[in-house]
């Protein structure tokens, strides 16, 4: 069990990122290679996955990368700010930090090759092919996948705004159940390990995830800024690469769906549709259905609201194609 305790500092200091972090990304890549979580979800991309990934890249990260914990180093807060902040902040990894961190890992009892020893030791040499490694590994089996990853993100966000406004921060840390509990001033997840965090003023960075399945992840040393990584909510209908007919792409030429689109915005109800696009609550519920059906938008249900979010499909359609980290 993860105990992360606020202070009322702490309540108020809660952000949620605004796109998936490439270094965690690139980490759950590695785990959905060795558990490949539910078919439906995660089988188009382990079918790439297994193709693309390369047996140099994975000779490196799977044995970092395979049990209960993994190296705190990997997963870098300089990674939300795009993958080459990332790999800087990884490479600039402090001695002290490698040490404590493979010493950790050592107690798992696993196998340990000898390069493993030398990245303890500092040896760059090895912490530039660490590197190398995750970089190859992102661009092959992450960055194809960017687009739909942060789709399924900002339809979480656009949930999550929606539980802030209508029932404040404690309203928001409420709607992560059932894989978070929030019983004022405890946030508990459900984790393999016991851990307690006391976030002491320092606030809690929530990271939605692509790649996660099932439980959240922490950083394990709570001397580094809190950071929980959860797994966003997974639409199948927003997973592959799977062309619009031309008979739903007709179906969107008219005024009223244009309008309905474009007034989407970061998310919007059904009644907010309606009033900004000037017509009945029925008559949008008809346009979104049309949507929907050609994967130009996301629905999903919000307390008794329906929330209507903007696929990458969608924006492209308007001509606000979703940007890629380089």
């Amino acid at each position: 069990m993860l105990r992360i305790i606020f202070t009322p500092e702490d309540i108020g200091r809660v952000r949620i990122a605004g796109e998936p972090d490439p270094m965690w990304e690139t980490v759950f890549s590695v785990f959905r290679l060795q558990r490949p979580g539910p078919a439906p979800i995660f089988g188009p991309w382990r079918e790439h996955a297994v193709r693309a990934a390369r047996r140099s890249d994975l000779d490196i990260l799977v044995p970092l990368i395979r049990g209960r914990y993994y190296p705190d180093f990997l997963t870098p807060a300089e990674g939300r700010d795009g993958m080459p902040n990332g790999i800087e902040a990884l490479l600039s990894t402090p001695k002290s930090r490698l040490m404590q961190d493979m010493v950790e890992l050592s107690r798992l009892g696993e196998p340990t090759p000898s390069w493993m020893r030398k990245l303890a030791e500092g040896d760059r040499p090895v912490l530039q092919r660490l590197a190398t490694a995750m970089h190859s590994q992102y661009q092959a089996v992450v960055e194809p996948f960017w687009a739909e990853a942060q789709a399924h993100i900002e339809a979480d966000r656009s949930r999550r705004a929606r539980a802030l406004l209508d029932e404040g921060y404690e309203g928001l840390l409420d709607s992560f159940r059932p894989i978070m509990r929030w019983d004022s001033p405890v946030l508990e997840v459900e984790t393999p390990f016991e851990q307690t965090v006391e976030l002491d003023g320092r606030g809690l960075w929530l990271v939605p995830s692509y790649f996660s399945w099932g439980q959240p992840d922490v950083l394990r040393d709570p001397a580094l800024p809190p950071v929980l990584v959860y797994p966003v909510p997974r639409d199948p209908a927003l997973i592959g690469r799977q062309r619009t007919s031309g008979a739903a792409v007709s179906a969107l030429i008219g005024q009223t769906r244009t309008s309905v689109l474009e007034s989407i915005g970061d998310g919007s109800t059904t009644s907010e549709l309606a009033r900004r696009v000037g017509v009945s609550a029925a008559s949008v519920s008809q346009h979104t259905a049309v949507l929907r059906e050609a994967r130009l938008i996301h629905t999903s249900r919000v307390g008794k609201a329906v929330l209507h979010t903007i696929t990458p499909l969608g924006a492209a359609l308007l001509g606000d194609h979703p940007g890629r980290l380089s």
